[in-house]
């Protein structure tokens, strides 16, 4: 027999179960609060290693251009001695058209040169912003790492609490019928257990056989709508039973024997409109 007590269980219980899915919703959504962060610290830190290739290139290429700076001005040097020496006009021409080419070098590896400092001054400039940004992300993630961490361990000890309280109110209740309302609850917006006014569920305001709404008032079991999925319970109507029972077209309770009861099993299922009152007239 269903009494009054197993029905304040039920709802206490579904007060409980309510809030344990909404903890551990949470519990699986903040740590994707990091997400954003973790992703600007990721693309930080890939264009800070962009960012020393180019540098560690850059620089490479100016000891090459200070390198070939350095062979040239040498080589133009020994030239401009060599043309002091009593040479043949034709060797003194010659000389002066390499001394010549060799200068538009130098002039030439000069410019490379300052556009590569720059560069390279550039460079350092962003790398070193870049550092401060990165150790700044990087200080700020684990400072939320920590709060996330604490928010979770303290949700953590919500759930454990409520887990206690529902292992007692439990205690004396149907597994089958406890692993049912669970379900309901997720599926129906917290909401698992309902009154059932005259012939009328007040979950999904299906009109249902009077035989049915009876069955629901005597109580001997607990006792689910079939097209809600809810538990029901019995509740006197303000207009009276026999004002508010309507009989003429409710059906009978074998006509819900093709209701599928595996309907429980799924999370993702939808109410049915489905109006006996209706079908009948039909």
């Amino acid at each position: 027999m269903v009494t009054e007590n197993d029905l304040e269980k039920l709802r206490d219980l579904q007060e409980i179960i309510y809030e344990k899915i909404g903890l551990n919703k949470s519990i699986q959504e903040i740590p994707k609060l990091l997400g954003t962060q973790e992703e600007l610290l990721s693309r930080l830190k890939k264009t800070f290693i962009e960012r020393n290739a180019d540098y560690e290139r850059t620089k490479a290429e100016e000891i090459d251009l200070k390198n070939k700076l350095f062979e040239t001005e040498a080589l133009r040097e020994r030239n401009e001695k060599n043309t002091e020496h009593a040479i043949p006009q034709r060797e003194f021409e010659i000389l002066e058209k390499v001394i010549k080419e060799l200068t538009e070098k130098e002039t030439q590896y000069r410019k490379d040169l300052q556009q590569k400092e720059k560069l390279l001054f550039e460079l350092d400039g962003k790398i070193k912003e870049q550092t401060a940004m990165i150790e700044q992300q990087e200080k700020e993630l684990e400072e939320r790492r920590k709060k996330i961490e604490a928010e979770i361990n303290d949700k953590q000890k919500q759930l454990e609490v409520l887990r206690k309280k529902e292992t007692k109110l439990t205690e004396n209740l149907d597994p089958e019928v406890v692993f049912k309302f669970e379900r309901i609850i997720r599926n129906k917006m917290g909401i698992g257990i309902v009154a059932i006014k005259g012939n009328v569920c007040m979950g999904c305001h299906m009109i249902l056989p009077v035989q049915f709404a009876n069955e629901v008032r005597i109580g001997e079991e607990f006792i689910f709508c079939p097209y809600c999925s809810r538990i029901l319970y019995y509740e006197e109507s303000a207009e009276g039973e026999e004002d508010f029972f309507n009989t003429e077209d409710t059906g009978a309770l074998s006509d819900l024997d093709d209701i599928e009861e595996d309907e429980y099993e799924d999370d993702d299922e939808e109410e049915e409109i489905v109006n006996i009152d209706s079908e009948s007239d039909n």
